[in-house]
């Protein structure tokens, strides 16, 4: 069942990879899944020390990975044979299904590097399937202009307008706001989803609650977004829950605990890849 109660989260420092530091809100102990999202890490530093060691070489199974970058310029490799360069403004959408190894790695040993990474769980009779890798640069997402906000539409759709990466599986819509001062943003949201907003610049009242930089606020069916005479930016995440037993161990997420422990049998024994990816890159 979908959640139509407003809760907020306060993202909580730590780090993941060979020691990138980032800001987690889903996946803590605040607010541990919010199907069919399962972990939205949020990094963003001008220190190299907090990124440079990046996320080498590790494992997946049973679910998506979504990176998104504001700034910054990431190198994908994977198992598969998919490579890939996240820059500024570009997306990369990984259903790692049935069993991918990559890595994401700075390209860059200065500057900011920012951007966010969602975990998207797949159905049971989904976990097994072959995998799949799109990449698209900035240009790629298109841009809805009104007078009050710029919406950049990253996956789904919004005002009928269609980005290029579509999750049929769970219909997410993720969007990324840019509020201008003292103005308001509305937006009708399913109302079967489990949605959510995350601030990342500025301070904006949600259905009268506030919310400020690096915290997430669960939303209900009706949003009503209005921004302070600083405006602000954000990114509003929607999609529908699966309603299935969730077991995670580390980088695998299925619905039992044999299942987890048959993924780790499979990564020691070097089975876990079982399928190529399709491969789907643009370049600018």
């Amino acid at each position: 069942m979908s959640s139509q109660t407003q809760q907020l989260v306060k993202a909580v420092s730590t780090s993941d990879g060979a020691g990138v530091s980032l800001k987690r809100s889903i996946g803590t102990a605040a607010i541990r899944h919010h199907d069919p999202f399962l972990m939205l890490d949020h990094f963003s530093s001008d220190d190299p020390d907090d990124y440079i060691a990046g996320f080498p070489p590790h494992p997946h199974r049973g679910f998506i990975t979504f990176t998104y970058m504001i700034e910054g310029d990431m190198a994908h490799e994977d198992s598969m044979g998919n490579k890939g360069n996240l820059g500024p403004g570009g997306a990369q959408w990984m259903k790692a299904a049935s069993g991918v190894i990559h890595s994401e790695m700075p390209k860059q040993e200065d500057g900011v590097m920012h951007g966010f990474q969602l975990w998207i769980n797949l159905p049971a009779a989904n976990k097994m399937d072959v995998p799949e890798y799109q990449e698209y640069t900035a240009d790629a997402f298109p841009i809805v202009n009104t007078e009050a906000a710029d919406v950049k539409v990253v996956i789904g759709e919004f005002n009928g307008v269609v980005s290029p990466i579509q999750d049929e599986t769970t219909e997410v819509n993720y969007l990324d706001v840019t509020l201008r001062a003292d103005q308001s943003f509305q937006y009708d949201l399913p109302e079967s989803n489990n949605s959510f907003l995350y601030v990342f610049d500025g301070e904006v009242l949600v259905n009268g609650q506030s919310v400020t930089e690096d915290e997430l606020l669960t939303l209900p069916k009706d949003v009503d977004v209005s921004a302070s005479t600083q405006g602000a930016r954000f990114i509003v995440v929607s999609g529908q829950p699966i309603n299935e037993p969730i077991v995670q161990g580390g980088p695998f997420v299925m619905n039992t605990r044999e299942e987890i422990e048959q993924a780790v049998r499979d990564y020691h024994a070097n089975t876990l890849v079982r399928d190529r990816a399709s491969v789907n890159l643009e370049r600018a």
